[in-house]
């Protein structure tokens, strides 16, 4: 195949790719777009391009492929879960090493944390107020990882920007791969992490942007010394 026909070939695909992808979009997840021939029909393009667009698709978690009766072309959603894992396995695989995840979680949740102060969910506060509660509580590593994963789900909520809740879903998968450094070690170490997070929430909580950037800072600043400090 001349290179020519191989690009127009894939500006072909590309482009019901994109019709597809809007087509998806357009309904609820989990309706049916069409059969195989009704979806080449539609498009204008042979059932082999149709089936290279749904590979690309399925990959990308817009689509499902059912077959036999009531079979044919579903919609779905990608999950912020599935491709943040996806993202960290590829870093993994080009040896991303664990101090670039922490770099980029600690600089996102400078912003995220602001951004939170400047939440009005009334729930999804109370839900943040409820879990500060068991900040005395959580004294291994473990339980400060589980305390840290629910708090970042109550904050994607209450923010609501999909491509910061990605990238640090991103950077807390890869990091989690990793084992952790001397970061928040022994009883000091424990008594610091609780520390930063009753401010951090603190701040959320009176809805003072400022202050939880502030206090996001401070702790990204004593996380990376220490981190330097160790290498």
């Amino acid at each position: 195949m001349s290179i020519r026909k191989h690009n127009s070939r894939e500006g072909l695909v590309n482009a019901a790719v994109a019709r597809l992808r809007e087509m998806i979009l357009a309904q609820p997840p989990e309706a049916q777009i069409g059969s195989l021939p009704d979806l080449a029909k539609v498009l204008g393009v042979g059932i082999v391009t149709v089936q290279q667009a749904a590979r690309v698709l399925e990959h990308e978690g817009f689509l499902q492929v059912r077959r036999g009766p009531g079979g044919g072309y579903y919609g779905t959603r990608p999950a912020a879960e599935g491709l943040s894992r996806a993202i960290s396995g590829f870093l993994a695989l080009h040896h991303s090493a664990h101090p670039e995840a922490i770099d980029i979680i600690t600089l996102l949740d400078c912003e995220l944390m602001a951004a939170a102060a400047r939440g009005t969910d009334e729930a999804l506060l109370g839900q943040l107020a409820a879990l500060a509660e068991s900040i005395g509580e959580r004294n291994t590593a473990r339980q400060r990882g589980d305390f840290d994963q629910r708090m970042l789900d109550i904050l994607y909520l209450l923010v609501d920007r999909p491509l910061m809740e990605l990238l640090s879903r991103v950077a807390v998968h890869h990091y989690a791969e990793y084992p952790r450094g001397p970061v928040y070690g022994g009883k000091e170490g424990t008594l610091r992490w609780q520390r930063e997070r009753r401010a951090i929430i603190a701040a959320i909580l009176d809805g003072d942007p400022e202050r939880a950037r502030f206090e996001a800072q401070r702790r990204r600043r004593e996380i990376m010394q220490r981190l330097d400090a160790s290498i």
